[in-house]
């Protein structure tokens, strides 16, 4: 059984943030995924970790509000550069609710 199979078993809610873009370099392709269980726990990857802090506490937003919402991380931008996105390129995150 998956990590995901294992969260719904149990009654928890998730959310999946999904590579959906790239401009110039990024650490991960376009459909890196990562998963985020509604008690912090990851599954997977969308930048090798340089943002994956972050994407977190999107997903966890995202769990209890249940909205969709696209996310970018570029190197110009001062949160990106805080939380260590500094390969020189911009990703672009969408989220969202897990639904089974």
């Amino acid at each position: 059984m998956n990590d995901l199979s294992r969260w719904r078993a149990a009654g928890k809610s998730s959310a999946v943030a999904r590579v959906v873009r790239l401009e110039g370099s990024g650490p991960r392709d376009p459909g890196a995924a990562m998963a985020v269980c509604e008690d912090g726990s990851v599954v997977g990857s969308v930048s090798g970790g340089c943002v994956e802090g972050a994407v977190v506490e999107e997903a966890l937003q995202i769990i209890q509000t249940g909205e969709r919402r696209m996310v970018s991380f570029g190197y110009s931008d001062d949160e990106a550069f805080a939380v260590g996105l500094t390969c020189g390129g911009t990703i672009h995150l969408f989220i969202e609710p897990f639904d089974w």
